[in-house]
């Protein structure tokens, strides 16, 4: 069975950080591109940031200089490093995976709060 599985959200001031994490099961973690994605309250979902098979990383402007991305492919993890939160980084963050038989692959999500 496929899981992607996050945690590591919750209630942060601004300027604050957090780490999120997405435990992936049930695919060959190793080979496989992941990505953060957000979803803010009335907005669309957007990528965050990307890690390539090989390590590389990409990051959409608004968290470039904030956030890293990173794996541990031991550990069949991704990590999500946020710090100095905005407000409007405040969303849902979700951990995303495509696979070849079984196309996108979600989590459920972890709420992150930046308050002012």
């Amino acid at each position: 069975q496929v899981q992607l599985v996050e945690s590591g959200g919750g209630l942060v001031q601004a300027g604050g950080s957090l780490r999120l994490s997405c435990a992936a099961s049930g695919i060959i973690f190793r080979r496989k591109d992941m990505n953060w994605f957000r979803q803010a309250p009335g907005k669309q979902r957007e990528l965050v940031a990307a890690i390539t098979s090989g390590g590389s990383t990409n990051y959409v402007d608004s968290v470039k200089g904030r956030f890293t991305i990173s794996r541990d492919n031991a550990k069949n993890t991704v990590y999500l490093q946020m710090n100095s939160l905005k407000p409007e980084d405040t969303a849902v963050y979700y951990c995303h995976a495509v696979d070849p038989w079984r196309g996108d692959l979600w989590g459920q999500g972890t709420m992150v709060t930046v308050s002012s």
